[in-house]
């Protein structure tokens, strides 16, 4: 039991406003405008806050449709949002969704650098490359890029951001009134990237951050993905459906970390999970049951249908096998439907039942609080995950969570009960990188001396 108490449980509070499938706007406890609302997220941010939850996370995506779900269609911008929540609290962690496919290193390392000044050392990025193709025509592109270029442009284009973040060293700027010395020219550094993707000269007019680097998340699960993941992030945003998914892709990431030579603790994987807790187990499961059928088979096919670029599948019969989709070309949400067509094959299912395993939100840890809390200690402790990112859209649920799970949590060692730092980077146990001009003079003052 002592080892299981150094190691601290992740938790994360998805903001999600009025909801991510179709039915959650309903709710009379919930403002209908809550995803546009700034007074439902600081509430909810503090209220994560006193829980002394890790980070908050804003999830985003450049491309909607007639059909897309409530929190989707009516939004606000993650960054926006992110620098009201920072004067809103004091220490939980700001993440925020940021694709690399139709965004510039410049503009990206200059908000999250930004983020991170104004919260004092909170901010987080969550790395995407944009699944849905519809999003290329919102940026005066003809063609989504493919996959696989949309996977090697990113992982360039967080390294030039990474080297705009050091654009100046630490102690750059002396602010000596007396001597009349606002910078020290010495340690400004202009980055002068040219490559495949990206040309960027730098330098970054903004020092650099309290956490250095603002805290590197990730989301992809293809291949790819999972690759880019292993190479870049702090931490991932798992989509799994159960403890036997969860504990193949752990194994596979830090597995991948170790191959390049990445500490593999160094990177927290937090599947994301909707708890509906009740005073007994069957209450919770009737709620459940509720819930579910409150989602008609129409909205669970266009919820299916997002996987595949809001591919329509109403348009087939429902209860024969699942169509063949052959010509689609999975240049869209690829580790997601890929998974999804496994699973289909697999289970022989007919549409249908594809449309009801896949057309939800599938990790809702159902039960009594000491049922919930067991759950997640075992996949904590059986090493599927680091922690969890908990859905915030229904309040009943999450003051459930905090009110009842997070104290078991608590009583067991498994999760804290006071900040220990002030950054994210201290929740999480990172360190703060080295800037790269600093390291070299350390490790060659020749060349120190010719940059």
């Amino acid at each position: 039991m002592g080892s299981i108490r150094q190691r601290q449980l992740k938790l994360g509070a998805i903001l999600a406003g009025v909801g991510t499938d179709f039915s959650q706007w309903r709710d009379p406890e919930l403002p209908s405008n809550a995803s546009i609302d700034i007074d439902w997220y600081i509430q909810n941010a503090r209220l994560a806050e006193e829980a002394r939850f890790d980070l908050v996370f804003i999830v985003d995506s450049p491309f909607i449709t007639l059909d897309t779900a409530p929190h989707f269609l009516n939004r606000l911008e993650p960054l926006t949002l992110l620098s009201a929540l920072a004067v809103s609290t004091s220490r939980i962690g700001l993440v925020g969704t940021l694709t690399t496919t139709y965004w510039e290193p410049y503009n990206v390392a200059r908000l999250f650098g930004s983020l991170d000044h104004i919260s004092k050392g909170r901010a987080g990025w969550n790395v995407v490359t944009t699944g849905l193709e519809g999003a290329s025509r919102n940026y005066g592109k003809d063609k989504h890029l493919d996959h696989a270029l949309r996977y090697q442009r990113a992982e360039e284009f967080v390294d030039v951001v990474k080297g705009l973040w050091d654009s100046y060293e630490d102690d750059a700027f002396p602010y000596d009134k007396e001597n009349d010395v606002f910078l020290d020219k010495s340690k400004q550094h202009a980055l002068n990237h040219k490559g495949e993707f990206l040309s960027v000269a730098g330098p970054l007019a903004l020092s650099r951050s309290p956490q250095g680097y603002p805290v590197i998340f990730q989301a992809g699960d293809s291949n790819a993905g999972r690759q880019l993941g292993a190479q870049i992030a702090d931490g991932t945003f798992a989509a799994v459906e159960d403890f036997e998914s969860a504990l193949e892709y752990y194994k596979d990431l830090k597995a991948r970390a170790k191959a390049l030579g990445r500490d593999p603790d160094a990177i927290h994987v937090l599947p994301g999970i909707a708890p509906i807790i009740a005073e007994t187990d069957e209450k919770a499961r009737e709620i459940a049951i509720e819930r579910e059928g409150s989602l008609d088979i129409e909205k669970k096919l266009v919820a299916l249908g997002r996987a595949f670029n809001y591919h329509d599948f109403r348009q087939y019969p429902l209860d024969e096998p699942f169509p063949d989709i052959s010509n689609l070309t999975l240049n869209s949400y690829k580790g997601h439907a890929e998974r999804i067509l496994r699973g289909v094959a697999s289970g022989n299912l007919t549409l249908r039942q594809a449309a009801e395993r896949y057309g939800g939100w599938r990790l809702s840890f159902v039960g009594s609080p000491e049922t919930v809390a067991n759950e997640i200690e075992r996949w904590f402790v059986g090493g599927a995950v680091d922690g969890f990112n908990i859905r915030v859209t229904n309040p009943r649920d999450f003051r459930a969570f905090r009110e009842y799970v997070i104290p078991i949590l608590q009583k067991r060692g498994l999760f804290r009960t006071e900040y220990e730092g002030t950054t994210l980077r201290d929740h999480l146990g990172l360190p703060v990188p080295e800037n790269r001009w600093t390291a070299r003079k350390r490790e060659d003052p020749s060349h120190a001396a010719a940059a």
